[in-house]
């Protein structure tokens, strides 16, 4: 009876310990305090990796150099500058970007919707301060890339001087 007792007490107190793990689960893997610290690390190296879009163009022509294009799968197939390679921003990892860059010190140019007029169907306005191109930058240098550029101006789609490819465009 003594064993029956002792077997029912532990019972219960296993069934406590495992109900209140369930009920407290760990905290996520984020760190918000950590991406404020990189937040304000990039501030100062994304201000003199702002390019015009002559610069962009003349980059955008070097060979080695991957144009890089964070959009929607969907919004990249439709219209996207000529040349450039797609990893939606959601799928930003370690693995996805070595995958598609062959290594950290390879030069990466960026841009976004908020670099385009006369397209707000494909190239739809975002509010300023949620602009792709910015947590793009920051997710690159997170990720150790350090050669990144990000195209500064603001360019008419017909007419500005660069090249789109697509779906819609073909």
């Amino acid at each position: 009876m003594k064993a029956i007792l002792i077997l029912l007490l532990t019972s219960m107190v296993f069934c406590n310990n495992l109900s209140a793990q369930q009920l407290d689960p760990p905290p996520a893997l984020v760190d918000y305090s950590s991406f404020v610290t990189l937040t304000y690390e990039v501030e100062d190296y994304r201000e003199a990796r702002m390019v015009g879009v002559d610069k962009f163009i003349e980059l955008a022509n070097t060979s080695g150099v991957y144009i890089l294009d964070t959009r929607s799968k969907e919004m990249f197939d439709q219209k996207h500058i000529k040349g450039a390679v797609h990893l939606n921003f959601s799928d930003f990892t370690a693995d996805k970007l070595a995958k598609l860059f062959p290594s950290r010190n390879v030069t990466i140019l960026i841009y976004c919707n908020n670099n385009f007029s006369g397209d707000p169907y494909y190239f739809a306005l975002k509010s300023l301060p949620l602009a792709l191109n910015i947590p793009t930058f920051i997710n690159l240098y997170g990720y150790g890339y350090r050669d990144i550029y990000e195209l500064s101006s603001l360019v008419p789609v017909d007419g500005g001087g660069l090249e789109f490819e697509g779906l819609a465009v073909e």
